[in-house]
């Protein structure tokens, strides 16, 4: 009896330090305080002075510098789409900015095309497309050739050539461009309308759907963003950002059944053609009674 009551007690003990030596291999070394978080997070400067196309932006007025201040926050911290932008407008505006001052359009409208679409040929969910964002029936009402084969909303030059027309009209109707660029969101009747109906001449006065009135104020981030890039953040070399877009153009006035076979002969591949030419839908260029096509075959391959 004594014996079995002595071997208990030393199962006991036994357990016990096989126990202690367990949890002593598994205690957790006590962790070092966390180093101070590395990135310092500031609201981005708001310059004291703003202006688009030449007019001056009212931001000591009740909620402008507000409105301002939102699209300046959200493009200076969504890094990604922003360094895209700074990337992408490398290689577009120098295509872009001599067909707007050839049309006499403030340069500041190249940051339109960039808050359209960041300048990729994408389409929107009432069906725009494009850098420039046309519908189907605006596009045709500006000259522009769509159907199953062509569509040239997806034309940089042809597409931004209509894009001028528009904010010609545009501006000959409202006498402001800063009307016009509100204008390329929401329609000239509408603004046309608010404009009426709330007895007021400028944009920055009108009350709008949410949409259109956020649209100049993104535009005027961008802007700011773009111009001083290194102020907001953003610190790209010369060789992070696209080349400059630049191609050889082809004037076409006949059927090209064989798309595939044409660019082998001018020396690049079918993917090369399409996605320099991405306003031919199809895998050939139907004959449209003589009319001339400009197919670019890209330089800097």
């Amino acid at each position: 009896m004594h014996t079995g009551k002595y071997f208990f007690i030393f199962l006991l003990l036994l357990g016990g330090i096989a126990a202690f030596i367990l949890f002593s291999s598994q205690k957790k070394i006590p962790a070092t305080a966390p180093p101070p978080f590395p990135l310092k997070i500031i609201a981005p400067e708001i310059p004291e002075t703003l202006s688009f196309a030449g007019e001056q932006v009212p931001i000591e007025e009740y909620g402008i510098r507000e409105k301002f201040d939102n699209e300046l926050i959200s493009n200076v911290y969504f890094h990604s789409n922003t360094i895209k932008m700074l990337k992408r407008s490398a290689k577009w505006f120098p295509l872009i900015i001599p067909i707007l001052k050839k049309n006499n359009i403030p340069e500041d409208f190249k940051y339109l095309a960039l808050t359209e679409s960041g300048l990729q040929n994408v389409t929107s969910p009432s069906g725009a497309k494009g850098f420039w964002q046309f519908l189907k029936k605006t596009a045709r009402q500006y000259g522009l050739e769509v159907n199953r084969d062509i569509d040239e909303r997806y034309h940089v030059a042809l597409e931004t050539q209509a894009a001028c027309d528009y904010l010609n009209d545009a501006y000959k109707k409202f006498g402001s461009w800063t009307l016009a660029a509100a204008s390329y969101n929401a329609g000239q009747d509408k603004i046309a309308d608010r404009l009426a109906t709330q007895k007021e001449n400028s944009y920055y006065d009108l009350s709008l759907n949410t949409e259109t009135s956020r649209y100049v104020f993104r535009i005027l981030a961008i802007k700011t963003i773009l111009e001083n890039p290194a102020k907001y953040g953003f610190s790209l070399s010369e060789s992070d950002l696209y080349p400059a877009y630049k191609a050889q153009h082809i004037e076409v006035d006949s059927t090209i059944d064989d798309l595939a076979e044409f660019a082998k002969q001018h020396g690049i591949s079918y993917r090369i053609l399409k996605s320099a030419n991405p306003w031919m839908r199809s895998n050939k260029l139907p004959d449209q009674s003589g009319k001339k096509y400009i197919i670019d075959i890209p330089v800097n391959k």
